[in-house]
């Protein structure tokens, strides 16, 4: 049977970790999802020849590019796709938006607010061509998560009063840890803040429907010089150089915050919690109930209706697994759970959707934007001695 949709051809810049679940979102978007038009992984665009070439192979993308500003003169890419370090997010976005492409970028959206800000104007101008961006929050799409949002919306936790947001890893915790990209300032922005309390700022927003107003914060660099490594993949180093080079990032940050309309919120980004591999948790108390996650048992969504008797009350498992839950109907029976790489294919679904029906994606670069500004008040109170900043 012929497939008669339109196509929507996506051209990638990146291969390492974030490119290959986005590669496996672009592969199996189509076969889960009954969408408007139909993706096509045109090119792949990366540095190395020799790399992008065994990347494309294995990761399913038709062409290669050794210069992303080609993916931006060709025909068959209507979308650019960005998983590269955050130090050039926004040169590549802006380029893109400018020559009419639709965009996806990971988050953080930016290394800085002003990078943010020229994105979010790039996006504006590009929109108002009918040129659709997204950043790229992939845990908004955990179905967990989404039905978390869906009770706060339909009043079930009454007046939010406090938020508790973590986000635990231990990857870096061996001092002989190579000095990877990601803990360099001039490459990834910030440390465990920017990498994976971005994460946990967004998860937080979206759950409430509200924004942080202001923080109190500190951060820590645990370990100050890591071996030089030659390169990386993914999270890990490749080879040594024999040399030190310093931390330029922070290896935990912790803040305390006040959401629009007064809730309280704490916030914890580390990786240096020993013992745990993706802990990202949420907890919400409401006048009515309460509710609480962890990606570490992903396919849970623990609830207390406060307003059962007490005999009857207390935490009870939701095993998000039906299919009138957010997304997970269009996969397997229920009890079969999803994992990781879905929560991406699911921001793939919603991206295709909006730039099909030529409306704004979610979350939009102004999001982005947002939490950047929440990232910036955090590391300027951290370097205040914990001072009260405003977002």
């Amino acid at each position: 049977m012929v497939d008669s949709r339109p196509t929507l051809g996506v051209g990638m810049v990146g291969y390492a970790f974030m490119g290959r679940v986005h590669s496996q979102a672009w592969r199996s978007v189509s076969s889960v999802f009954d969408l408007p038009v139909r993706p096509v992984m045109a090119a792949l665009a990366g540095r190395s020849p020799e790399r992008t070439a065994e990347a494309a192979a294995t990761l399913g993308w038709a062409a290669v590019e050794t210069d992303w500003k080609r993916l931006l003169e060709r025909d068959d890419v209507q979308v650019v796709d960005i998983c590269t370090p955050g130090d050039s997010h926004a040169e590549i976005a802006v380029a893109a938006l400018e020559a009419g492409k639709h965009v996806i970028c990971e988050k953080p959206l930016a290394n800085t607010v002003a990078e943010a800000e020229a994105m979010v104007a790039a996006a504006r101008a590009a929109a108002a061509r009918g040129v659709r961006s997204m950043v790229a929050f992939n845990y908004r799409r955990v179905p967990a998560v989404s039905l978390a949002r869906r009770f706060v919306e339909q009043g079930r936790l009454g007046e939010i009063r406090h938020v508790r947001a973590q986000y635990l890893q231990d990857w870096i915790v061996d001092p002989e840890f190579p000095l990877v990209w990601r803990l360099q300032k001039d490459k990834a922005g910030s440390g465990a803040l920017g990498d994976i309390g971005a994460h946990i700022i967004d998860t937080a927003q979206f759950i409430v429907g509200r924004s942080l107003a202001g923080v109190s914060a500190i951060t820590e660099t645990f370990v100050k010089e890591r071996p030089l490594a030659e390169g990386s993949a993914g999270l890990a180093g490749q080879g040594g150089t024999g040399e030190m080079g310093e931390v330029t990032v922070d290896d935990a940050a912790l803040f305390i915050g006040r959401f629009e309309g007064g809730a309280l919120g704490s916030f914890e980004a580390t990786r240096f919690a020993t013992g745990r591999k993706n802990a990202l948790r949420i907890e919400v108390n409401g006048s009515l109930g309460s509710l609480s996650f962890d990606f570490e048992a992903m396919n849970e969504l623990w609830f207390h209706d406060h307003t059962l008797d007490a005999a009857e009350g207390g935490f009870r498992r939701i095993l998000v697994t039906e299919a009138d839950h957010p997304y997970a109907g269009a996969w397997w029976p229920p009890g079969h759970g999803l994992g990781y790489e879905h929560t991406f294919t699911h921001e793939v679904k919603d991206f295709i959707e909006a730039v099909a029906a030529g409306t704004d994606p979610a979350p939009s670069f102004e999001d982005g934007l947002q939490v950047q500004r929440v990232l910036a008040a955090v590391e300027e109170s951290a370097a205040a001695g914990s001072g009260w900043t405003s977002v």
